[in-house]
């Protein structure tokens, strides 16, 4: 086990955080509504819900259109029935507010102390957070939209439906999350990239708290920013600043996707440590990015452990190590897609487990597919290498791959 350095305070149990990130678009093909997040326990063990994720137009203002990222209908235009709603209430034509946004109002009231966040960018959406960030006069348009959009609530009224108007969504979102995938390096092909992302990224930061800190002042209304944070170490280094943690509230590194579909050689996609046989060039793991950014000089408190909801697996894998860093075939094909698969899935995916207990890791082997992911007991391992080192929380990505019992949210807050 790779040395985690001297023990530090504890993060107190009510304060460490427990969140989930609830996709916009789990509502169509998978039909995870909101009101999966209070039947099936999940908001009860949640301090904060994230709603992945909001609109940038190319100049990085916040818009609601129906463009290539933008789905107003699914935020807050669609009217859910009485069967689909958080208390069993049906939506009406004409009411100002419905869609996901009413639901999750809903979800509220029922669970106060649950923070709800709107969340900023991921591999799809981080096309243009770059151009947000790019100038003062951008940083302040990007502000400026945030909070007049999704913290006072102005929602536009588009063309064919009633829904929207002047503070239809005032109170519902208590924060921001920035999901850059990834500031000065390279994430998704179509994003705009600069090598000046590192800076401008703290600037943006700093604009946006000033503008949420002012939004406190007006109405009372305390207002929280958090980041996703990569835990490969060489995209931290060129990509975050240390004094990012100063406008934070906390960051989330994003302790999965350490291999996949873009590598044919079998390996753990969200391993605790690195184990020395590890045949990656990069031997990335949870340890490795929590590490980095500890030396940055950043409170361990700021610093929370992203999970995966899902797995990463292969087919065509040879039997030797029971398939671990042994060459695929292809990726193993996924409900949604090639090499990717819901946790809810793999858990009744016939085949045998095999867990490596000293470096964190879960893998399961039929004979022919390797899948790497995370179950209950990979999280509690987690969880108590949060606590030891004093970190801030947990967080899932996302909540529309657990399953019914809400099986990964409970072993988050175990």
């Amino acid at each position: 086990m790779q040395d985690s350095g001297p023990p530090r305070p504890p993060v107190p149990d009510g304060n460490r955080r427990s969140i989930g990130y609830f996709p916009q678009w789990a509502i169509y093909d998978r039909n995870y509504l909101p009101r999966d997040v209070h039947t099936s326990g999940q908001a009860a063990s949640l301090t904060h819900l994230m709603y992945a994720f909001g609109e940038l137009d190319a100049g990085g203002r916040c818009v609601m259109t129906e463009d290539a990222t933008g789905d107003p209908w699914a935020d807050y235009q669609r009217r859910f029935t009485a069967a689909e709603s958080v208390d069993g209430r049906p939506d009406r034509y004409d009411q100002a507010l419905a869609g996901n946004f009413n639901q999750l109002r809903k979800l509220k009231a029922r669970y106060p102390h649950l923070r709800l966040c709107v969340s900023f960018g991921g591999w799809n959406a981080s096309r243009y957070l770059s151009n947000a960030a790019l100038t003062e006069e951008s940083r302040a348009a990007f502000a400026a939209s945030l909070v007049e959009l999704y913290f006072d609530g102005h929602l536009p009224i588009l063309p064919g439906e009633p829904q929207g108007g002047p503070g239809t969504a005032a109170g519902l979102f208590d924060a921001v999350d920035f999901n850059w995938e990834w500031p000065a390096t390279e994430g998704n092909p179509h994003n705009v990239n600069r090598p000046e992302d590192r800076r401008n990224f703290t600037l943006l930061l700093a604009e946006t708290r000033r503008r949420l800190d002012a939004f406190t002042e007006r109405t009372g209304r305390a207002a929280q920013i958090s980041a996703s944070l990569p835990a490969d170490p060489r995209r931290a280094i060129a990509g975050i600043e240390p004094e990012v943690f100063r406008h934070l509230d906390f960051g989330i590194v994003q302790g999965y996707d350490f291999s996949g579909d873009w590598d044919l050689t079998t390996n753990h996609a969200s391993q605790l440590y690195t184990p020395p046989a590890d045949p990656s060039p990069d031997r990335l793991s949870v340890d490795a990015g929590v590490l980095c950014y500890l030396e940055m000089g950043v409170s361990p408190g700021k610093l929370v452990v992203g999970l995966p909801g899902f797995g990463r697996g292969w087919h065509g894998v040879p039997s030797a190590d029971h398939g671990l860093y042994q060459h695929a075939k292809a990726v193993a094909a996924g409900v949604w897609e090639p090499g990717d698969e819901d946790y809810r899935t793999l858990a009744r995916r016939p085949g045998e487990r095999f867990r490596d207990t000293e470096y964190g890791a879960l893998w399961l082997y039929d004979g022919d597919e390797f899948w790497s992911y995370d179950d209950p007991e990979q999280i509690r391992r987690k969880l108590a290498y949060v606590v030891d080192l004093g970190l801030g929380g947990l967080s899932l990505w996302s909540l529309d791959n657990d399953d019914a019992e809400a099986s990964l949210v409970r072993a988050m807050r175990h």
